[in-house]
């Protein structure tokens, strides 16, 4: 059984409940040491003074913030937890919104929330069921390894989630990243209807299972193969870019194609 990473309790109006949290993602990216090339010598990193190059262990450690240049305010990490809101251990409910209204770009990562002991159950459930009947999440602030985040909880299938969002200070706006806009009249007539046909032609269920890390996949056998002295294949280049006096011969074949898969799936 997974761990809670977190435990505390819900609160809305004057009811609380006693919760914990769980990471409701894995991570199955391949993950590699450092080597100096042409070696078997490990890199490795240590917490250094950098006045004595001695290392230091973990629990000499202290945090300390840069004020001005070169001199720093020290915190210590119990004076962090006792300024945390709610001393990091309530889930406190502001206010419930309709789940359409937030945007996904400020959703950053969930988790899973169930009741700490059975005899809790009564009351997350009822909560649970609420949010689902109203199509509402509960939007909370709470602090967790010295981070307080903005989170929403939702119901699933009678569980609750708590996604971690960002602040609006935190997204960014298109203008002000992308170095390319897009520019000129807004698309129309026949190359309107062909795309809209396209779209039409690939639409589909959504089906999560349906899609796998690959690329993770060829990491593995990249590794295995190069263990048994062996070379992998090599995926073939990505397509060139569609030209504008293309576009239209491009989109009716892609639309074509699409049938054809389409009607052999069907079959």
């Amino acid at each position: 059984m997974a761990r809670a990473i977190w435990s505390g309790s819900v609160s809305f109006g004057l009811v609380s409940i006693p919760v914990e949290l769980y990471s409701a993602t894995e991570d199955h990216t391949v993950h590699f040491n450092q080597f100096q090339r042409g070696t078997s010598d490990r890199i490795r990193y240590k917490r250094v003074n950098e006045r004595t190059g001695r290392e230091v262990p973990y629990d000499k450690i202290v945090k300390g913030h840069e004020v001005e240049n070169g001199e720093y305010v020290v915190v210590e990490p119990e004076e962090l937890d006792e300024i945390a809101p709610g001393r990091s251990r309530t889930l406190d409910i502001e206010a419930f919104v309709d789940i359409d209204e937030i945007d996904p770009v400020h959703f950053q990562k969930t988790y899973w929330l169930g009741p700490a002991k059975p005899e809790f159950s009564r009351p997350y459930l009822l909560l649970a069921q609420a949010m689902k009947k109203t199509n509402r999440a509960g939007i909370a602030m709470f602090v967790m390894r010295g981070k307080q985040y903005l989170t929403a909880l939702t119901e699933d299938k009678g569980i609750l989630a708590v996604h971690t969002l960002f602040f609006a200070d935190e997204i960014r706006k298109p203008k002000d990243v992308l170095d390319v806009t897009p520019e000129g009249r807004a698309p129309r007539g026949k190359e309107l209807d062909m795309a809209v046909s396209l779209v039409e032609s690939m639409a589909d269920d959504w089906r999560p299972k349906d899609y796998r890390d690959t690329y993770t996949e060829r990491v593995n056998k990249l590794i295995k193969a190069k263990q048994k002295g062996r070379k992998v294949k090599v995926e073939d280049e990505p397509a060139a870019a569609t030209g504008v006096v293309d576009l239209m011969e491009a989109l009716q074949r892609s639309v074509e194609a699409s049938k054809k898969k389409r009607g052999k799936k069907v079959s």
